[in-house]
């Protein structure tokens, strides 16, 4: 039994006006379609909503704003917070702490890759600085570490409160993997590889595409949980099709998952979400826009549908 509920994961970026403050009235219009749409596990602040970028100032203020949207019956909310040390990411996490949220996100620290010692003092540190709270690990080579199920299976000995992965490559490989040797944690997958984790035991879905296409989101981790090979690999494959047909559509642009998940979010949800993304990174542009909208209106309508 995992110590975390499956469930649909979505992301909630942070939309930066002209001055790169934050739009308070569509991020508050963001989280409430989110929730709308029926998705009951949210947060701020992974590599897509630039947790890795925001100062404090920005930090707290999106913060306050999600706390007060997520207010909801039977919601689980959550905030991701990056940084390269313990003390960075233990100081950011006690205002959240203290404005009241029970569940973060970490990744680990990205200056130079732990070694197995420091992993496992990372975890003791950060979830035992909290420990009425619960904790997801964004399993990223971004961060020089990738941590396989053996690894996990040792760190869950030791925190009881880490509760939850993100993982989002390695294929099929890595989804066995990680729900056969630490299945006591729930793993959220990506849709490039939630079809091999479902097809192998209980995981969740790390919902990319859930602002684009939420009808088409709740089926493919519909099927998953059904283990229904037929309509969950067709599902798959629909979305790895268009999303290599999407991104490919323009020349090579940002390489930041916050670019994606922005138009993600503007090309249905939230028309007048803006693009930008927080120095120094580069975001798409509003032609970018513009030619994903023709794409998806001439290939694939049932993703504006």
């Amino acid at each position: 039994m995992a110590r975390h509920p499956s469930g649909v994961l979505v992301a909630c970026p942070s939309p930066w006006d002209e001055q790169y403050e934050l739009d308070e009235a569509i991020f508050r219009d963001e989280v409430r379609q989110v929730v709308a749409a029926g998705f009951k596990q949210v947060y701020v602040f992974g590599t897509g909503g630039e947790g890795y970028a925001v100062d404090t100032r920005r930090f707290r203020q999106v913060v306050d704003l999600f706390w007060e949207e997520t207010r909801v019956p039977d919601l689980i909310s959550m905030v991701g917070v990056i940084g390269l040390s313990t003390p960075q990411i233990v100081e950011r996490m006690s205002y959240a702490h203290d404005k009241g949220f029970r569940m973060f996100q970490i990744s680990l620290p990205s200056w130079g890759a732990l070694a197995d010692d420091e992993v496992l003092r990372f975890f003791e540190d950060v979830c035992g600085t909290f420990p009425d709270s619960t904790f997801l690990h964004y399993n990223l080579p971004r961060t020089k570490r990738v941590l396989t199920g053996a690894e996990y299976a040792r760190i869950i000995e030791r925190v009881p409160n880490l509760v939850a992965t993100k993982n989002t490559g390695g294929g099929m490989p890595m989804a066995y993997d990680l729900v056969r040797l630490a299945p006591e944690l729930m793993h959220f997958m990506g849709e490039g590889n939630y079809a091999y984790g479902a097809m192998t035991g209980s995981v969740g879905l790390l919902a990319s595409y859930a602002e684009l296409a939420p009808e088409m989101t709740w089926r493919l981790y519909q099927a998953g949980q059904e283990q229904a090979p037929g309509e969950l690999f067709e599902l798959h494959h629909r979305f790895h099709v268009m999303s290599t047909d999407l991104w490919g559509a323009v020349p090579a642009g940002p390489h930041m998952d916050g670019a994606f998940d922005k138009m993600l979010v503007k090309l249905r949800m939230s028309p007048d979400f803006p693009l930008r993304l927080l120095s120094p990174y580069k975001g798409f542009t509003d032609d970018d826009y513009r030619t994903f909208r023709r794409l998806l209106e001439e290939r694939y309508p049932e993703f504006l549908q």
